[in-house]
Formats: C-alpha cells, sequence, structure tokens
C-alpha cells in the first residue's frame, strides 16, 4: 500500500488508513474513474474539506494519493512513460470543496506544463455528494508554440462517458507527439519574474523582464510581495511561495527569476517548493555577459564572475555534493565531493586572475604608448542600452554593433576620430551599467572600466527618452565613483531626443546618434573641454635639448612635428604651468606664442 502524500496534518489514523485504501482501488482498462471511486474521494472530501487527488496510470494502477487544503492540493511531478514527446502515463482525478467542478487555470496549467494524460475535477457539495465533472486533454498547438486545452464537461458523475475519456486520452497522445519535437526546439522558456516592492523610483521588474528577454526567455507573470525585507528562508515566505507555485503551474513556468540576489539557502528553498529552476538578477545578467562576450579577454573575465558567483553558493545544494571523492589530483578517500569543487573553483580563479592580469599588463603597455603619443581619450560610460555604440558610430564612422537591446556590447572598443580643428582623439566605448549591477562583474571587469578612469573626458549617455532617467544617471555615477573616475572632465550627452520633446536638464548636450543630431556641437563640446585650460604655441627644440621632448609629450599634446636642421619644429597644446617648465629648459628664443 502506498503513502498518502500532501497536507495530512491534523487527520486522525483511522480516516489516513480509509484514504490509504484508495491505492487498493485498480481501475478497469475502459475506465476513465470507477463510480466505486468517485463515491469514495466525494465522501472523504466532504468530511475533510479538503481537496483529494489521485494519478491514475494507463494499467489502472493508483500512482499517488495526495491531499491538499480547501483551496489547493499538491501536484507531484509525475512521469511513467520515458518519451520526452508522449504524455506522461497518468491522468489526476481530484476533488474540489466548494462543490464548482469546473477546472482552475492552475489546473490546466498542471495538465500542461507535466503533459499529463488527462486532468479532472469533481465538484463536491459539504455533504459530500458530488455535482459535476470535467476533464481536460492537450489539444492541438497553435502558430506560437501555444498549446490549447480540450474539454468535457458538465458530466453527470455517475453518467461518465468511460470509453470515450480514455479514447480521448490517446487522441492527445498523438496529437502532442505530431507536434512536440518542432515545437520543442524553438520554445523559449517561460520566466516568473519575483520581487519584493522597494522604494527605487523605478519599475525594477520591468527592467528585469527586457534583462529576460535579452537572455532570451520568454516573461509570463510577475509576482510582486510587499514586505520589509526579504525571508532568510524562501525570500518572499513560505505561504507566498507555496501561492507563486500555483502561479507557476497555471502559467506552465520553466523558471522562476528573482530581482535581487539569493543566498544558496533561498535558492535550494524555492526550488524544492516551486519544483523549477530558479535563478536570481545577477546569475541572470550573467547569462546574458556569457552570451554575448566574444573576446578571450572578454570571456576570461565573465568566467572569473561566475565561479566568484558559485563558490559561496556549493554549500546545501543536494546529496551529489556530498558523496565521498578519491583518487589522483584529491587529498584522499575522505573528502567530500563538496569540499573538491570548492578546491577547484577556488584554483579556477587563481588561474583566471592570472591570464587577466597579463592581460592589464599588455592594456597598461598600449595605454603608456597613447600616453607617449599624446593622443587625448575620449571614453563613453553610461547605462546599458543609452546608445553608446550607436554614438560611437555616429563619432567614428565605425561599425559596431548596435542594437536596442541590453548589454548589446560585451567587449571594449577604441576608435579613432577627428575634432573640427584637426586634432585626433581616441573614443572608447565601455560595457553598459545597469541597477544592482553584480559585485563579481564589477570587480572582474574592473579592468576594462578602468579605461574610463584613465581618460581625458568621460561622455555619460544619458537614455532621455527614459522616464527613469535620473535614477539610471545615478547608477552610472556610483559605480564611476567606485572607479575614483569622478573627478575626470564629463559632459553630459542627453541621447534619444528625437523620441521625446524635453530639452532638460540644461548641463549637457542634446542628441539624437541614430539620426545624427547635435553631433557637430558635441564634437565642439569635447575639442573645447580637450583645449581647456592649454596654450597652443610653436617650439622649436634644439637636438641637444631632446630631454624636453619629455615634458611635452608626459604634459602637452604634439599637433604639428617637423625635423629641421635646427631640431625639431612643433605646434603643442600645453598648460601654462608646463610651458613655464619648458621655457626654462630652452630659453626664452626658443617658444613664440
Amino acid at each position: 500500500m502506498g503513502r498518502v502524500n500532501g497536507n495530512i496534518q491534523g487527520i486522525k489514523d483511522t480516516l489516513l488508513e480509509r484514504i490509504e485504501l484508495l491505492y487498493d482501488m485498480r481501475q478497469g482498462q475502459d475506465e476513465f474513474v470507477s463510480r466505486e471511486m468517485v463515491a469514495e474521494l466525494s465522501q472523504l472530501t466532504g468530511i475533510l474539506g479538503r481537496e483529494i487527488s489521485v494519478y491514475i496510470g494507463r494499467d489502472g494502477r493508483i500512482a499517488d494519493v495526495s491531499v491538499g487544503d480547501s483551496a489547493k492540493v499538491s501536484m507531484p511531478n509525475m512521469r511513467l512513460v520515458r518519451n520526452e514527446d508522449r504524455l506522461c502515463g497518468v491522468r489526476c482525478i481530484h476533488t474540489h470543496p466548494n462543490g464548482d467542478g469546473r477546472l482552475s487555470g492552475v489546473d490546466l496549467g498542471t495538465l500542461r506544463s507535466m503533459r499529463l494524460d488527462s486532468m479532472a475535477a469533481i465538484g463536491v457539495k459539504e455533504d459530500g455528494e458530488p455535482t459535476s465533472v470535467y476533464a481536460a486533454y492537450l489539444g492541438e498547438a497553435d502558430e506560437a508554440g501555444e498549446r490549447g486545452v480540450l474539454i468535457y464537461g458538465p458530466m453527470r458523475p455517475y453518467k461518465l462517458p468511460q470509453r470515450l475519456l480514455m479514447k480521448e486520452i490517446y487522441l492527445a497522445d498523438d496529437r502532442l507527439k505530431s507536434t512536440t519535437v518542432e515545437a520543442e526546439g524553438s520554445r523559449p522558456e517561460r520566466a516568473i519574474l519575483v520581487g519584493l516592492e522597494n522604494s527605487v523610483p523605478y519599475d525594477t521588474l520591468a527592467e528585469l523582464g527586457e534583462l529576460a528577454r535579452t537572455a532570451g526567455a520568454n516573461v509570463v507573470g510577475r509576482f510582486t510581495q510587499k514586505k520589509a525585507g526579504a525571508d532568510n528562508a524562501t525570500y518572499i515566505g513560505s505561504g507566498k511561495a507555496e501561492e507563486l507555485s500555483l502561479k507557476g503551474s497555471e502559467l506552465e513556468a520553466d523558471l522562476f527569476i528573482f530581482d535581487d540576489e539569493l543566498t544558496a539557502v533561498q535558492s535550494r528553498n524555492l526550488e524544492e517548493i516551486l519544483g523549477a529552476r530558479v535563478i536570481d538578477r545577477t546569475a541572470l545578467i550573467l547569462d546574458i555577459f556569457a552570451q554575448r562576450a566574444t573576446s578571450r579577454e572578454g570571456k576570461l573575465q565573465v568566467e572569473l564572475a561566475q565561479q566568484k558567483y558559485r563558490l559561496p553558493r556549493l554549500l546545501g545544494q543536494g546529496t551529489v555534493l556530498s558523496r565521498l571523492g578519491g583518487g589522483i589530483g584529491t587529498r584522499g578517500p575522505g573528502e567530500k565531493k563538496l569540499e573538491i569543487d570548492r578546491r577547484r573553483i577556488k584554483r579556477r580563479i587563481f588561474e583566471l586572475s592570472e591570464e587577466l592580469n597579463e592581460i592589464e599588463r599588455q592594456r597598461s603597455l598600449r595605454r603608456a604608448r597613447r600616453e607617449k603619443n599624446s593622443t587625448p581619450i575620449v571614453a563613453l560610460v553610461g547605462y546599458t542600452n543609452a546608445g553608446k555604440s550607436t554614438l560611437l558610430n555616429a563619432l567614428t564612422d565605425a561599425s559596431v554593433l548596435a542594437e536596442d537591446m541590453l548589454f548589446a556590447t560585451l567587449d571594449p572598443v577604441v576608435r579613432q576620430a577627428e575634432l573640427p580643428n584637426g586634432t585626433e582623439v581616441l573614443i572608447s566605448d565601455t560595457v553598459g551599467f545597469i541597477n544592482k549591477l553584480p559585485h563579481d562583474l564589477v570587480e572582474a571587469f574592473r579592468s576594462t572600466l578602468e579605461e574610463a578612469a584613465n581618460a581625458d573626458i568621460i561622455l555619460h549617455v544619458v537614455d532621455r527618452s527614459s522616464p527613469y532617467y535620473e535614477s539610471q544617471m545615478a547608477v552610472v555615477e556610483d559605480v564611476l565613483s567606485k572607479l575614483g573616475a569622478l573627478d575626470i572632465p564629463r559632459i553630459n550627452v542627453y541621447n534619444k531626443c528625437d523620441l521625446t520633446g524635453e530639452r532638460t536638464p540644461n548641463d549637457g548636450v542634446f542628441i539624437s546618434a541614430a539620426k545624427g543630431t547635435g553631433i557637430d556641437e558635441l564634437l565642439e563640446q569635447i575639442e573645447s573641454r580637450i583645449n581647456s585650460g592649454r596654450l597652443e604655441v610653436d617650439v622649436v627644440v634644439p637636438y641637444d635639448r631632446y630631454e624636453a621632448m619629455n615634458v611635452i609629450r608626459a604634459e602637452g599634446r604634439i599637433l604639428k612635428e617637423d625635423h629641421q636642421g635646427d631640431g625639431a619644429h612643433l605646434k603643442i597644446q600645453i598648460n601654462e604651468t608646463a610651458l613655464w617648465k619648458l621655457k626654462r629648459m630652452l630659453g626664452e628664443g626658443y617658444g613664440q606664442n
């Protein structure tokens, strides 16, 4: 005899034994659900005031019996047929204590997600009398891959068309088999977004939805909990987690995405309750970065962030990590697999860090060469999808990928541009920022982000069409502060002005990078900032005083250079302090304003 599952708390032993006897009520080959089973389920429901479900295999055996409360019953994930392109091989017959036999959205969602042979409900009155029966089957899939449902009912509880209901199971199986392979191959994961109400002045779940769609998920629902702080065990509280589980069944969710970073304990508890995969905002962003990274450095940086994210989450990830390991490469036969995994991740983090340090040394050499050549560097920074890559293309005639999606650009890009006065500058496009940008990701990409900290001018690109542009600007300012780049001259570039008629605030330049509007004004602003506080002078540096070139290259910029018999004839830009130093080295006769 099987065990009764679900909420059996408070049920007397004698009644529990009676419920267990349901396992002995084998159904006939052509019997959808027998009169005896309908009667017993109804009487037990009337006594308990709770839902009861039975899962019946195609051989008529009872595979599971579960008890719920007055609103819901646990639906265990069952599959008696191995082929994934077939129905699971069991039908669910359950009761509705409110007397209404109509199938709920949760019932139909469970039918689809579990691919049940059928989902049937018996409405039961308080006195234990059944009122009606409804049975649902999977129908045809539409062009979008969404599968319809075929419903029979209302039917009289003791006059069911048994053969017809059983025949429909095999017809549904044929419908599923004919379309599953094609539909499932292209079907994106169905995701539900979950978050807590917070004080952030914009809809963070909407942004999470954009991230999910960027990663390739199909967002089918969102769930917000009014709670002062996250629950240590389940983030949203156990009661809300149970409610979310029902929502997931109704919407056929494959994935739950949480708006904040979850602990290992929270993730494990939520997956047990929800019966589906659970990830948080950090894991989602890391997944997008992994998809977008194309250069060796970018891939290394993403993997480093992923390994740092994984390390503290090894604890409590199931019994698979508690097995004993041994053999070559381990400390001994008594070391647990959890400890082995932890050591492997730490070793990989060290290896990745060493490789990235070498890449950073190479970048430092390139940066030093640029500084030696006195080429001004302009760094583009901004919130993700603000239009930085589109602006880079507009300023430099480059062909950098520019798409209307989050994190379209991940790897750093540097292109050359010419200002109105002929000065050449290097423009660097950096990875976009976002609210709750994972700390490990900032650390992993620090060397790349520090391109902004070493720039001569920062262009803070803002999506002015966003109603939350001020909050997004604050996020960027916070990251720049962590990078020590707040004292670098900055121009606020309000992009996408063609999408809004607003021209406030008045502390920057309004442009449309896509249409080229305002680009000339922006170039003039860049030129003005670069030349601010600098004098343009003609200098002759004799060959016997060539040490003066070190001062010019370190503290000024060479605009023109011509080598003649008496020395190097230069047109340079330099600040007054450095010019005074230069005149002392060369003498008054060698410099003319």
